[in-house]
């Protein structure tokens, strides 16, 4: 039996989800959610609180819906006068271009938290397991059956077996803002998602020269640790596995034949590179004082999975998978926004 949805004034969930909430009521996102086609405007706003609702209370959206129309303060806490019924919900969110959606959010975050100062800037990398609640228990489900699928039969050591995605969030090391994200099936090795996280943070111009990033050892390959330099003048602090042989890897940090174009200024591009050898050097041979990133992030997804309703999705397609992760990071962005980032704060919201 789900507990019933009362707001409370003294209770820290229940601020914490006005402040989240609230932000839709500004002009600014409201301009935002417009640019986006996350329209008709009224609707949608409606229709978004109730689903975080229902996110933040891990309870089904029905249940949400249900719960809003009974409650007279419930309505009022979500400033709200009409209710969508949940078929309303469904075929509203349907609607709604999944891409779009996911850059919404990140407009949002962009809007609410605090821009780049200048200089490099460390960001996180981290990919999570996204485990679809199917009952492949009660009935077999083969790798066949699956490739015509979004979704794939998959292995984290925590989880074991499961069908599901891959979710892989950037964060920004100083603010834990999340910067990006990407959905991938989820048999596909970090390693080789490594190299389309780059392209992205590229493409989105996130990402400027010398930026660190901070990867576990699940992304660790001789390859992309040269193809952040050399393609993209990054530090890869990608922690190293035991066989790595640092000998070996510093001996491919040359220079890429493109510098010697002659459009480009040699003398200058060869300044940058060598900056960033040595300081991915420095911080490679140091790499130990630098695992407290994972820790962070590890704590992130645990919010995200456990007090964001992540943990087991209820969802069959990719469209609706992208829209509901889009979401949980919308949560996370705004947690930490608002000052819940530490280890121990972290652990304690998601218990």
């Amino acid at each position: 039996m789900q507990p019933p949805l009362i707001p409370l004034n003294e209770d820290h969930k229940w601020k914490l989800l006005s402040e989240i909430l609230n932000v839709f009521d500004s002009r600014n996102s409201r301009q935002i959610l417009s640019r986006r086609g996350i329209l008709p405007l009224q609707k949608s706003v409606s229709a978004l609180k109730i689903v975080l609702l229902s996110m933040f209370f891990s309870s089904n959206v029905s249940y949400a819906v249900k719960e809003t129309e009974e409650r007279e303060s419930l309505r009022k806490f979500l400033k709200i006068s009409t209710v969508p019924s949940e078929s309303e919900m469904y075929t509203t969110f349907s609607q709604y271009d999944p891409d779009n959606f996911s850059y919404f959010v990140l407009d949002i975050l962009n809007e609410l938290c605090p821009h780049r100062k200048s200089g490099s800037r460390g960001i996180i990398i981290y990919s999570t397991d996204i485990n679809l609640n199917l009952n492949w228990h009660a009935k077999k489900i083969s790798k066949n059956s699956l490739e015509d699928k979004e979704y794939k039969w998959g292995y984290s050591t925590h989880r074991g077996f499961f069908i599901g995605m891959k979710l892989t969030l950037a964060l920004e090391y100083s603010t834990l803002k999340p910067l990006m994200f990407l959905l991938n099936e989820a048999n596909v090795p970090e390693a080789k998602i490594y190299p389309m996280i780059l392209s992205e943070l590229k493409k989105r111009r996130i990402t400027k020269t010398g930026d660190i990033l901070f990867a576990d050892r699940g992304y660790y390959s001789y390859e992309n640790y040269t193809i952040s330099i050399k393609e993209f003048k990054l530090v890869p602090l990608i922690f190293p596995r035991k066989n790595c042989n640092f000998s070996k890897l510093f001996n491919m940090m040359a220079y890429p034949l493109k510098i010697f174009d002659s459009k480009r200024d040699t003398e200058a591009e060869i300044a940058i590179y060598k900056r960033i050898i040595a300081k991915f050097k420095q911080l490679i041979s140091d790499w130990k004082n630098f695992r407290k990133a994972r820790s962070i992030i590890e704590d992130i997804f645990k919010l995200a999975k456990k007090a964001y309703s992540m943990e087991n999705l209820h969802r069959d397609t990719r469209r609706s998978i992208q829209k509901y992760c889009s979401l949980a990071v919308l949560f996370v962005g705004m947690t930490v926004n608002l000052g819940i980032k530490e280890n121990k704060a972290l652990q304690a919201f998601s218990e």
